[in-house]
């Protein structure tokens, strides 16, 4: 920018209270006083003694004495009162001149909303009933230079709010209440594990290929080894390999997955799962589990199993429907596929009903998509869809009494896919000629198939037992569960164009 241009250029309000609060910062240094300290001795928060002294009477002191800090959020008074929140909450600051030594009180007309300031003075609740604290001792933690958006309106810019989120969060409780939420969604997750005797492990974010999910992966260098690497679009084949190494009858992972993938209300390119396995069970335990797993969460969290997500009620208590998904598409569209059995016919039967498949589309990804379409919105209660096509299912097992589809189901609450669960293909003969028919698909065009992981086959001819999987979208379920419309309601920073 030239001086010229910097002359002409109008100056912001939030431009001008920055040069005025650096104004105060010099004030500061001249005066001695280090706006930035290194730690504060804070023996109590807001809410604790909200609680302790809930009962003590209005216009009443003790002699109890105690110190707090966090972030002031009103100022009334000149300073005779401050509103004064941490992350349990907000308690009243109260100071009154006759009670603070003179730099104590040039100190406090220098605080503006916004900075961090702790605290130290009695318990006393004022005439009209607020809990306060009686300050003797002010002490500056973090001189805020930067204003907090308008107290009566917030941080309402939905892009702001995700790009700015320590922002988002200062001034919306409701915001830092998602996150608490989600916190111990997770907690109550492994609480559950755990109390199923599940052993968690962690696998590689770094991969030499692709596997364990059709998707388009990201892809990186490794400059010491030379090599292409992928992130892990799903941890299953080293969980899977934990298994053939006897580790733990039961295992899980909670951790990131990447997917170079769209943007949506529902879709981020890095986000959360779980991802659980169990010797010698089936999709069918793997459906009563994730029942449990999830109406113990909701319990645990919300004191309930029946949600409220936007207009719908939602009832988790297990058991939940079941439906096949050749079935579904029939009850929905009233096409029935289990005669079909050419990707030709399949076609014309998906045309028909206003779905137009890729020249490239198999059979499965035919009926995939009829099933996406059509079928998928109108699934608001908990719901597993079972048996899946074997061409869109290269690592669950093939079907008992069908060989065209698989043991697999996906879950669906509220239209949406939150899991998705097989029984576990074990066969490494039948597992190789699944990896060729990706490869095939990858060499013609599909980005998302999956490569032929030779590893992995290798480790299955070691002998991997029978048993169950099971993957689950921990962003997903907390959306379900804080009633949030968007996945970037609850990472905290979410994916973002760059600015």
């Amino acid at each position: 920018m030239t001086e010229e241009k910097q002359k002409h250029e109008p100056i912001s309000a939030k431009d001008t209270i920055r040069q005025l609060r650096l104004q105060k910062l010099a004030e500061f240094a001249e005066r001695g006083i280090n706006p930035y300290p290194y730690s504060f001795a804070k023996n109590a928060k807001a809410q604790e003694l909200q609680e302790k002294y809930k009962d003590l009477p209005a216009d009443t002191e003790t002699e109890d004495v105690y110190s707090v800090a966090g972030r002031v959020m009103a100022i009334r008074n000149t300073g005779m009162f401050i509103d004064l929140m941490d992350d349990s909450g907000k308690i009243q600051i109260f100071s009154h001149k006759q009670n603070l030594p003179e730099d104590q009180i040039k100190l406090l007309k220098m605080l503006d909303i916004g900075d961090m300031v702790g605290f130290t003075g009695k318990i006393r609740r004022t005439p009209r009933g607020e809990l306060s604290i009686k300050s003797t001792d002010i002490k500056l933690l973090a001189k805020a230079l930067l204003p907090l958006p308008e107290k009566f309106h917030g941080l309402t810019d939905v892009e702001t709010r995700y790009r700015q989120r320590y922002v988002d969060m200062i001034v919306n409780d409701e915001v830092r209440d998602t996150f608490r939420k989600r916190s111990l969604i997770i907690q109550k997750i492994r609480e559950f594990l755990n109390n199923q005797d599940f052993l968690e492990v962690e696998t590689p974010m770094l991969h030499p290929q692709a596997s364990g999910a059709n998707a388009r992966p990201f892809v990186t260098h490794h400059n010491t080894l030379d090599m292409d690497m992928t992130l892990r679009i799903a941890p299953e084949l080293y969980l899977k390999r934990l298994m053939v190494g006897g580790l733990s009858e039961k295992i899980f992972e909670i951790n990131r997955s990447f997917r170079n993938e769209g943007i949506d209300i529902r879709h981020n390119p890095e986000f959360t799962m779980i991802e659980l396995y169990q010797a010698y069970v089936d999709y069918n335990e793997m459906m009563v589990l994730l029942e449990n797993m999830v109406s113990y969460v909701a319990k645990e969290v919300l004191g309930t199993t029946k949600i409220q997500y936007g207009e719908h009620e939602i009832d988790l208590t297990p058991p939940w429907d079941r439906k096949t998904m050749l079935g579904a598409i029939q009850e929905y569209t009233g096409i029935d596929f289990s005669d079909c059995f050419t990707v030709e016919d399949a076609k014309e039967r998906a045309k028909s009903i206003g779905i137009h498949a890729d020249e490239a589309d198999n059979w499965g990804k035919v009926i995939d998509a009829v099933f996406e379409e059509k079928v998928e919105p109108h699934l608001i209660q908990p719901v597993h869809i079972i048996d899946y096509p074997r061409d869109i299912s290269p690592l669950a097992k093939v079907h008992r009494d069908n060989d065209r589809l698989t043991e697999r189901f996906e879950t669906r609450v509220n239209g949406w896919e939150i899991a998705n669960a097989f029984s576990e293909l074990t066969d490494p003969i039948d597992q190789r000629y699944r990896f060729e028919a990706q490869a095939l698909a990858k060499a013609n065009g599909d980005e998302e198939a999956c490569d032929i992981d030779e590893d992995y086959i290798t480790a299955l001819e070691y002998g991997l037992p029978p048993c169950g999987g099971l993957g689950m979208g921990i962003d997903r379920l907390v959306m379900l569960l804080t009633n949030s419309p968007s996945i970037r309601d609850v990472i905290a920073f979410p994916t973002m164009r760059k600015n």
